[in-house]
């Protein structure tokens, strides 16, 4: 495995991510993009906080970081055959201690590689809390859905152009530390950047337009590291991906921009089908980063099995019951449910004791894995 020190002085780092590669690669042709993922076998995982954390700072910072807990639940993982798990980052946790935040995702990795999972990484997110803080973060609300989930940047650092230069840093000096890591599946460098927020918060005025500026800059800071993994940068609102007439100015950069495709897809099979086919019309390879909001219609059962076909990455959201609450659905932000569980749970795939929330999930999920790519084995 060949990658390049995160134990540099940070003096070093710093310089080093604020200078552009003389190999800084173009966008991957739809060739090379092929090529790749002609190389990794079917992938399947998940959206990994454990559940010892709330959200992505209190997972990667010193004072909350818990490799046991990471370890036990990846094991869970690598019983059930997963080999993948995509990760959020924030820019409050490298702006803080960078030095801190890289032996941490290193040392995440050195746990994921042991059970045979690569790391899928996000950089930026525009879902919840818009107002993040580092230091210790607040405890889950009582009945309430992914309560403690932060954007990055927030939407004063997002409004404020003058703040663009050290967020391009912060991703230059990530990717250039694990540009030719292996155990790094690829880079997604923006999560749902043109969802207003989400739950109770406020919408951030005019926030497409400031995306729209900021995006092209963070695809271009990482491509700048030359890395050897692929750039992605998932849609997930809309009907019609394929036809570009359709979609906004971020959806836009992210098609274009993109090594390889990705999209969100949260409702019925069939719908999730359509959209899939839509993203294979580009002639790249292609990864669902989310799905399966059981109450939503987007199940294992019902999904799965079409990414499978189809040779999808899939990612389902959630994976252990814990201080995220997503087993509890998305309407809990205007009723909570602080007296009594949700019929069915909306995410997550095991109980905090690693006990499965359907063992008949994990058995699919298991002979998926294990079967060649593109063949859908009969049920047993």
């Amino acid at each position: 495995m060949i990658r390049r020190s995160f134990l540099l002085a940070g003096a070093a780092l710093a310089i080093a991510a604020t200078m552009p590669s003389a190999e800084a690669r173009d966008q991957w042709t739809k060739a090379q993009a092929n090529a790749w993922y002609a190389q990794q076998p079917w992938m399947v995982g998940a959206n990994f906080t454990p559940a010892t954390a709330v959200n992505q700072l209190e997972m990667f910072q010193a004072e909350t970081w818990d490799p046991k807990r990471i370890d036990l639940e990846l094991g869970w993982a690598e019983k059930i055959g997963m080999n993948v798990m995509r990760v959020n980052l924030h820019n409050l946790l490298w702006e803080t201690d960078p030095a801190g935040l890289k032996r941490r995702m290193d040392e995440f990795m050195t746990i994921a590689a042991r059970h045979h999972i690569k790391t899928l990484w996000i950089f930026f997110d525009s879902c919840w809390d818009p107002d993040p803080h580092a230091g210790p973060q607040h405890p889950p609300i009582p009945g309430v859905h992914n309560s403690g989930s932060a954007q990055s940047p927030g939407a004063a650092r997002l409004k404020d152009a003058s703040q663009y230069g050290k967020l391009e840093a912060y991703v230059k000096d990530i990717v250039t530390t694990f540009a030719r890591d292996e155990r790094v599946l690829g880079w997604d460098v923006w999560n749902e950047p043109n969802n207003p927020g989400g739950g109770n918060y406020a919408p951030t005025p005019d926030k497409n337009k400031y995306v729209a500026l900021l995006l092209p800059r963070v695809f271009a800071a990482a491509r700048s590291a030359d890395p050897i993994q692929p750039l992605t940068s998932g849609v997930w609102i809309g009907d019609h991906w394929d036809d570009q007439s359709t979609l906004d100015a971020v959806e836009k950069i992210q098609i274009a921009q993109s090594d390889v495709l990705s999209f969100h897809d949260y409702s019925w099979p069939e719908t999730f089908e359509r959209r899939a086919n839509q993203m294979l019309s580009y002639g790249r390879p292609v990864l669902c980063t989310e799905y399966m909001a059981r109450g939503n219609g987007s199940t294992f059962d019902g999904t799965l099995p079409i990414g499978k076909r189809l040779n999808i990455a899939m990612f389902n959201w959630g994976f252990v019951d814990g201080k995220s609450q997503t087993r509890l659905p998305w309407d809990s932000w205007k009723k909570p449910y602080t007296y009594e569980e949700p019929t069915i749970w909306f995410h997550e795939v095991f109980h905090g004791d690693g006990k499965p929330y359907r063992q008949a999930e994990v058995d699919l999920i298991r002979r998926l894995s294990d079967a060649p790519r593109g063949v859908v084995p009969a049920a047993r």
